[in-house]
């Protein structure tokens, strides 16, 4: 894969309350493309930031219905990426993408 095509993978980093905790166990999420693959997304990662991947699980989180001003609307249907990586490694995902 192209340096670019590794951007089309990874989308960008999932900062939330649930995945702040997972980063103490060596898990970074990320949101990914729906067409990606555990293997595109491991490669993705490993060369993107240097580090030893050891799983990659993935899940399709289900858009919500919304509702602004009295109007209904529809939140898109994403693919996040739960990456274990190896003992020791680290993600600094403020630094990069």
């Amino acid at each position: 894969m192209r340096q670019e095509e590794l951007y089309d993978v990874i989308r960008s980093p999932l900062v939330t309350e649930k995945s702040t905790m997972a980063s103490e166990n060596s898990q970074v999420v990320f949101k990914v493309a729906m067409s990606a693959t555990k293997p595109e997304i491991k490669e993705a990662v490993e060369r993107l930031f240097n580090v030893k991947v050891v799983a990659v699980n993935t899940l399709i989180r289900k858009g919500k219905t919304k509702r602004f001003k009295g109007v209904r609307g529809q939140q898109s249907d994403f693919k996040k990426a739960i990456v274990t990586l190896a003992e020791g490694q680290a993600i600094d995902i403020t630094a990069r993408l």
